[in-house]
């Protein structure tokens, strides 16, 4: 699937300004020679998404059989705790509520809304925009091709398809012994294969698979955002490539263990599913309610909003069984 064509030529200055600015705050320090990976060919756009397939479908939605669906997406208003300076304002314009004139023989009144908000804020979805190395994003593509300040040029999440396939949630509160788990806490591949083993669940290509810590519910409530948290490590991110993944989140402003088990590095884990793999990243995910009903797998849906240019996304997907 290919971007959307250009609105204009931006400027060439403007572009390398807003390019230094997105690298020099979320360059992942890692320095291998084969960093970037084409396993889709040079014009790629989707990443693992390409794994998103009919038959993938198909194989989600044998595993609805209650029909019960979870809402996993946070409520997000002005006091949802957001990675600075991201905020977030509803505006209700009373059009005629209240005092305006009444509309027609039915007398009817009405309020319309408008939003100012980050879109990074809240349960989200990362996409492909969000995180590059040395001005290059997914796929190795140069800034030049993807930054621009009035929306992105390439991997605006308004391109993604359709998210129908497997879900996976693992409990990670019952490999460590802790409820919640302790900030810092990295999610390593023997981790990941020891949860699975545990619930008897096996993690299989064009799956999305979400990790649960106990740490929204834990601080349900908060306005200030924790500056650390339990999370992704880094084998743990090139062990869920290697299996093919789709998406990974959980219930973390970041997915990520923070601080990183290299304290050198920044969102280390970000870089690797992003920029490395092309795998999206889910934040602020709510798992509590699935693992209070014992739920391992599911049916996840997603449809991303149509925001065009947009490096994030604002999300509820849905878990049904």
């Amino acid at each position: 699937m290919k971007a959307s064509p250009v609105r204009f030529r931006q400027n060439k200055f403007a572009l390398g300004i807003m390019a230094g600015l997105v690298a020099v705050s979320f360059i992942p320090s890692v320095l291998a020679d084969d960093y970037f990976v084409k396993k889709f060919g040079n014009d790629d756009e989707l990443g693992h998404a390409n794994y998103l397939t009919e038959a993938k479908a198909k194989q989600a939605a044998k595993l609805v059989t209650k029909g019960k669906v979870y809402q996993l997406g946070m409520v997000t208003g002005a006091d949802t705790p957001a990675y600075g300076p991201r905020k977030f304002q509803m505006i209700v314009h009373q059009l005629n509520d209240g005092s305006g004139a009444l509309l027609g023989p039915d007398r009817l009144v009405s309020n319309d809304d408008t939003v100012v908000t980050s879109v990074g804020i809240g349960s989200q979805l990362d996409g492909f925009g969000h995180i590059g190395k040395e001005h290059k994003y997914y796929n190795e593509t140069p800034a030049a091709e993807v930054v621009a300040p009035d929306g992105l040029l390439k991997f605006g999440t308004h391109d993604l398809p359709g998210f129908v396939t497997r879900g996976v949630l693992l409990d990670m509160t019952k490999i460590y012994g802790q409820n919640p788990l302790s900030v810092g806490t990295a999610y390593t591949e023997a981790d990941i294969k020891k949860a699975m083993k545990r619930q008897g669940v096996e993690i299989t290509k064009g799956d999305v698979v979400l990790f649960h810590s106990g740490f929204m519910k834990a601080n349900e409530g908060e306005t200030t955002l924790s500056p650390g948290a339990p999370g992704l490590g880094i084998s743990g991110a090139h062990y869920l490539a290697a299996l093919g993944v789709v998406a990974a989140g959980g219930d973390t402003w970041a997915l990520e263990a923070l601080p990183s088990e290299d304290p050198k590095r920044i969102f280390p884990v970000h870089g690797i599913l992003l920029t490395k793999y092309g795998i999206f990243i889910l934040e602020n995910m709510v798992t509590h309610e699935l693992v209070a009903d014992g739920v391992h797998e599911f049916m996840f849906t997603l449809g991303v909003p149509k925001l065009e240019g947009a490096v994030q996304a604002i999300i509820n997907p849905l878990a049904i069984r």
